[in-house]
């Protein structure tokens, strides 16, 4: 499945100054990573948002969030966010932060 390369280029614009980060091809779309752990990625249209186990429920009950099911079973920690619900750039900021802060708390691998 492609990914929306408007959708990668804001990603990217908005992780502009992290040097910590890296992009790899996964779940056929693109992620963004940090110290060895995806944080956000894009599948289709759709923010792949990593918000860990804590913020999992918090985060479904937001407008345009649903799980994230690849296989008939939930990833628990992560959702996926509809491209309206990112359609503004601090939206799209707030996911980012919130999933890089996340991240920023597991153990490098």
């Amino acid at each position: 499945m492609a990914y929306d390369e408007g959708l990668a280029e804001r990603v990217r614009d908005a992780l502009r100054d992290r040097v910590d980060v890296t992009e790899r091809k996964m779940f056929g779309g693109l992620a963004f990573m940090a110290r060895g752990h995806m944080f956000v990625g894009i599948l289709g249209d759709t923010l792949m948002a990593r918000v860990g186990p804590g913020r999992y429920v918090e985060a479904l009950r937001l407008p345009g969030v649903r799980e994230m099911d690849f296989t008939g079973r939930p990833m628990k920690g992560y959702v996926l966010v509809a491209p309206a619900a990112v359609e503004d750039d601090s939206a799209l900021e707030r996911w980012i932060d919130g999933c890089s802060e996340f991240v920023r708390s597991l153990p490098p691998k």
